[in-house]
């Protein structure tokens, strides 16, 4: 099993990222190295099971005691679900370009050709021409940032893939979660994020009392490698907010 990736001793609370399906520490780079001068960085593995419940098990298994939680798109999904299981544990909670829904039935049954190529070997073709090149804002990074995430994925694998498609189509709807919560909360989402769009942000922003919304200029689903400034400028001051 995949050990968790742990940066920097802690001199404030720590922070726990996930990473968005068939992403890894490289899609939180620039926020890493900004925000994990002093604190503790952990970065669990996402993708050892195939159900969001499993996933977020794992997490709490791995995580300090009390946390602040980000996750962006998957990632984010995961940390709505360790939310769920474990709210005393959460001291705040970020959730990025992400959707506290259920998947419809057609998304779901739309995975499943995608899940075919990959079993039979297509994983690079998949990614290439159904998934990422639609997640970009259309800026001079988007050839660069394509090429890493294709990166990021080939690194991950097949089973990877398998499992997270998996855990996406058989996810819970996360609204009472929401609703529940009670602590400081970024809701942050690229402008130009045609897979989880700014309406769909703006409604778990008023689902969270405490929340606070942020709309990242020049980005579309990845604002953390599309737009880095803005991004680590509006999480450190989410993990500096009373």
């Amino acid at each position: 099993m995949t050990e968790p990736l742990v940066l920097r001793p802690a001199v404030k609370e720590p922070l726990v990222l996930l990473p968005g399906m068939m992403c890894d520490a490289r899609l939180f780079g620039p926020q890493i190295k900004a925000l994990g001068r002093d604190r503790a960085i952990h970065l669990p593995p996402v993708g050892q099971h195939d159900t969001i419940e499993a996933i977020a098990q794992d997490v709490l298994r791995d995580a300090p005691e009390r946390f602040a939680l980000a996750g962006l798109s998957l990632g984010g999904i995961v940390a709505m679900e360790v939310v769920r299981q474990a709210p005393e544990r959460v001291s705040r909670l970020a959730l990025m370009d992400t959707n506290p829904l259920a998947e419809t039935p057609q998304v779901a049954a739309n995975r499943d050709p995608q899940i075919a190529r990959v079993m039979a070997g297509l994983l690079p073709e998949v990614m290439r021409e159904e998934m990422k090149p639609n997640y970009l804002a259309d800026t001079p990074k988007r050839d660069a940032i394509l090429d890493l995430v294709l990166e990021m994925a080939l690194d991950q694998g097949e089973g990877v893939f398998l499992r997270q498609s998996r855990a996406l189509q058989r996810r819970p709807d996360q609204q009472t979660t929401l609703r529940k919560l009670h602590v400081p909360t970024l809701i942050l989402c690229g402008i130009d994020d045609a897979l989880c769009p700014v309406r769909r942000h703006e409604f778990m922003a008023e689902l969270i009392e405490p929340a606070e919304l942020v709309i990242v200029q020049e980005a579309g689903h990845l604002p953390t490698l599309e737009n880095p400034d803005h991004v680590t400028e509006a999480m450190s001051t989410w993990l500096d907010r009373l």
